[in-house]
C-alpha cells in the first residue's frame, strides 16, 4: 500500500493527490455496498427457497392428515351405521322392539320461589314508612301532592 501510495504522489503530483484519493474512496464505498446489497439478494432468495420447501412439507402433512381423519371418519361412520342398523324399531332377529316410553319433564309449581319473588319486606311496613311500592307519573305525583286550597 505505501508502494502504491508513493507511486501515485509521484505521478499524480501533491496538489491532485487529495482530490483522486476521495473519488478512489467513493468508488470504493460504492462497490462495497453493490457487493452487499447482492449478497443480500442472494440470501434472501435462499431463504425464500428454504420457506417455500417448509411450506410444501407442511402441506403435504396437512393433506396426509386430512386423508386420514377422513379415512377414520369414513370407517367410524360405516362401524355406526352396522351397529345402529339393529336399533331402528326392529331388533336383529327382525322382530319390532317395544317402543320406549316418553320422558315427560319434572312438574315444578308456578310460584316455587314466591318469597324471593316478593321481597323479603312486609307490605304493611313499606305503606307506613312511605316507600313506594308503584311508579307514578310526574303528574300524577303533583296532583297527588298539591296543597289543598281552602274556600
Amino acid at each position: 500500500m505505501a508502494l502504491i501510495g508513493a507511486v501515485a504522489l509521484i505521478v499524480i503530483g501533491p496538489e491532485k493527490l487529495p482530490r483522486v484519493a476521495r473519488t478512489v474512496g467513493t468508488l470504493l464505498g460504492k462497490a462495497q455496498r453493490y457487493v452487499s446489497d447482492v449478497k443480500a439478494e442472494v440470501n434472501r432468495s435462499m431463504e425464500l427457497d428454504e420457506l417455500k420447501k417448509m411450506k410444501e412439507t407442511v402441506e403435504t402433512a396437512a393433506n396426509e392428515v386430512n386423508s386420514s381423519v377422513q379415512s377414520s371418519a369414513s370407517d367410524f361412520e360405516k362401524s355406526w351405521s352396522d351397529a345402529t342398523s339393529g336399533l331402528n324399531g326392529v331388533s336383529v332377529d327382525h322382530t319390532p322392539l317395544a317402543e320406549p316410553e316418553p320422558v315427560y319433564p319434572e312438574y315444578k309449581h308456578p310460584k316455587k320461589n314466591w318469597r324471593l319473588k316478593t321481597g323479603a319486606t312486609p307490605q304493611w311496613y313499606k305503606a307506613r314508612n312511605g316507600v313506594r311500592t308503584k311508579a307514578l307519573s310526574g303528574a300524577a305525583r303533583v296532583a297527588r301532592f298539591r296543597p289543598q286550597k281552602f274556600n
